[in-house]
């Protein structure tokens, strides 16, 4: 009997050359080693544009390959890429691999320079699977479920007109905590600490803690700083009726929907993680300095046996 394929999905930027030859050649070492390279339409239909020697080779996902039957999934571009490769494979065992063509990339593997090796791992099954907690998010209007998604970073509520404040009530564990005008409230991951949540003040979390974070973000209030909770709790922002200006809910960045005076926002923590694979097995620690080029000199390390 024949082995099964080995179908590795490819999600790139398309519409950047540099990711495009990226994925090129990706799908060519791909396609050495004998796996399959699964790609979007679109994003086949863009690559074939770059390069129409790969026809034929490629396979569609959805139509030639459902999500069940990939085995990897290599994300060429930063975290907006990673995070939309994720919404694809969403509820599916595949893990992502990140390569950084962007300018942070907090969430990529490897970066550029080392594009050849990273996939000539993947191929060899040498990495690690890291599953990262998200979010389930439910918006409530009275007793009625209007509309669910769910966040691998954050989910947001903010203002949708610059002219107006939104007022908010936001809530822990189903009982009220404080009200206030806001330009919004971000409610994240530990993942997340890192992106929406830290612009607005939040503290970093390690991902290795389970927990939820709670950052107001220009709030007018004495009392309206970053919350930390544990991850069994809940966490809701009411926007208040008497709110003059229109609100808007965002699920990192790519799922919106607009949100009525009166409307709930409850976060809970999501019973289906993300699965992100993992080359490196450094701490944290260190992806924090060498993401955002944090000075260390002066640093002697420990004294002794810590």
């Amino acid at each position: 009997m024949s082995a099964a394929p080995r179908n590795i999905l490819v999600v790139a930027h398309t519409g950047r050359t540099d990711s495009l030859e990226a994925a090129v050649t990706v799908c060519q070492q791909l396609l050495a080693a004998g796996a399959v390279p699964v790609l979007a339409r679109n994003e086949r239909a863009d690559l074939l544009a770059h390069c129409p020697d790969l026809d034929d080779k490629i396979a569609i996902l959805h139509e030639c390959v459902a999500t069940t039957e990939l085995e990897l999934v290599i994300v060429l571009g930063g975290d907006g890429t990673i995070l939309r490769a994720a919404e694809v494979v969403r509820g599916c065992s595949a893990p992502l691999l990140g390569i950084n063509l962007g300018h942070v990339g907090f969430l990529a593997e490897s970066e550029r320079d080392d594009l050849g090796e990273a996939v000539r791992r993947a191929l060899l099954r040498d990495y690690l699977v890291e599953e990262r907690m998200a979010l389930a998010v439910r918006v409530k209007l009275g007793d009625e479920v209007i509309y669910e998604t769910w966040a691998l970073n954050e989910a947001t509520v903010e203002k949708s007109s610059r002219e107006r404040m939104l007022e908010v009530v936001i809530e822990v564990d189903g009982r009220p905590l404080s009200s206030f005008g806001c330009d919004g409230v971000v409610m994240s991951t530990p993942t997340g600490s890192t992106a929406y949540a830290f612009s607005g003040g939040g503290p970093i979390v390690w991902p290795t803690l389970d927990a939820l974070l709670l950052v107001p973000l220009s709030a007018h209030a004495l009392f309206a700083r970053p919350l930390v909770v544990g991850p069994d709790s809940s966490l809701a922002v009411e926007v208040l009726a008497r709110t003059g200006g229109a609100a808007v809910l965002s699920a990192d960045g790519r799922r919106v929907h607009d949100l009525p005076p009166g409307s709930r926002v409850i976060v809970r923590r999501s019973p289906i993680p993300v699965r992100l694979a993992r080359l490196h097995s450094g701490p944290f620690t260190d992806r924090l300095v060498n993401k955002f080029n944090l000075p260390v000199t002066g640093w002697r390390g420990p004294v002794g046996r810590e």
